[in-house]
């Protein structure tokens, strides 16, 4: 009768567990769009892409700075594993590198660092 009751109370509370569990229930809200990782990337490359375009053009730097945000934004929506994070996360640190230089004037670094961090985001699609 011991052994019944531990194991009605174990049963209840995983029941419990499980049906209050977040994962269990988990979806996208109504509004949000998700992305296969593949897609991601290429949409964040895509908005690497043409900021790099952009300043290429000779377009000022307050906007290629604001195509760059809009790039450091989509690029959270790239969720694989954690290799594919870890190199996410250095691609990310050259955009950022490049606004800052953008705001420093030197227009010279901010595009290598927009062609470094390209290749990064295109690099990703190995990793998965």
């Amino acid at each position: 009768m011991k052994t019944l009751k531990k194991a009605l109370l174990s049963l209840l509370i995983a029941s419990a567990m499980g049906a209050a569990s977040t994962v269990a229930v988990a979806e996208t809200d109504a509004g949000r769009i998700t992305y296969a990782p593949t897609e991601a990337i290429d949409m964040v490359s895509s908005k690497v892409k043409a900021s790099l375009d952009a300043l290429t053009t000779g377009a000022e730097s307050d906007a290629v700075a604001k195509l760059i945000k809009d790039a450091l934004d989509a690029s959270k929506e790239i969720n694989a594993n954690d290799k594919v994070d870890m190199a996410r996360s250095r691609a990310n640190n050259k955009l950022k590198s490049a606004r800052n230089h953008l705001k420093q004037g030197s227009t010279q670094e901010a595009e290598q660092e927009l062609r470094d961090a390209y290749k990064g985001f295109q690099d990703l699609k190995g990793l998965l």
